[in-house]
């Protein structure tokens, strides 16, 4: 009985790490269906559900650290979604955002940050290695409001179209120099294996858990029908 104890226990301890790191991955996916539900929710000032239902994907990062205002330091972790075939939204993959710096002062040191994809040739560089946005993918700030009327020519021309968030302010902003990728050791500790990033990304698959889904269902709230 001795012996199966201590192998028990073995078994808890090692188990314990990695059922703590798939919480933070939970966490953080509750963390950005709650951002993007109180972004949409506001009136006349968040991002157009047009838009939202042309792109092709969509990163949300929430709470992204910045080492310093103003300047370089900026450090977050969150998720891709891009549509299916049918209109609807993948399950996520988790992502890394790091490097350059955030191009409008918001005055706080935790920012959420949204990205619209407009086109995949972005997130195909991505899945190869890294994107940096402004150069393997054109990026501009994004528009407000109900609609994207009111966008640039420069907007609507650009792959990617990038918010924030910090202290309760929602701007579109320039994330020019900042690189994306995908990070390996979250999206296992999420899935529990090793994964084909492209093939969740393109094809679907069986939704990792029940905050997974939350935000897959808010993200088809807003775009019920996919693109237009």
């Amino acid at each position: 009985m001795k012996k199966l104890f201590i192998a028990l226990m073995l078994i808890v301890f090692i188990s314990l790490p990695a059922f703590a790191s798939r919480g933070k991955q939970i966490e953080r996916l509750e963390n950005s269906a709650d951002v993007l539900k109180e972004i949409m929710d506001i009136p006349e000032g968040s991002i157009p559900k047009d838009l939202l239902g042309k792109a092709e994907c969509i990163v949300i990062v929430p709470g992204l650290k910045k080492g310093a205002i103003g300047i370089g330091g900026d450090y977050g972790r969150g998720e891709l979604l891009c549509r299916l075939k049918d209109g609807g939204w993948s399950p996520p993959i988790m992502v890394l955002m790091t490097g350059g710096s955030i191009g409008f002062q918001l005055g706080g040191t935790s920012t959420d940050i949204f990205l619209l994809v407009m086109n995949k040739k972005g997130i195909n560089k991505l899945l190869e290695s890294k994107v940096t946005l402004g150069g393997d993918a054109s990026a501009a700030a994004g528009p407000k409001g109900r609609t994207a009327a009111a966008a640039t020519d420069v907007q609507m021309h650009a792959e990617i179209l990038c918010y924030a968030r910090s202290r309760g302010l929602f701007a579109g902003v320039s994330l020019n120099g900042t690189v994306l990728k995908p990070s390996e050791d979250d999206n296992e500790d999420l899935y529990g294996k090793k994964i084909d990033a492209r093939a969740i990304l393109y094809e679907g698959g069986e939704m990792p858990g029940e905050s997974a889904k939350r935000l897959v269902d808010e993200l088809n709230s807003y775009s019920p029908r996919g693109k237009e």
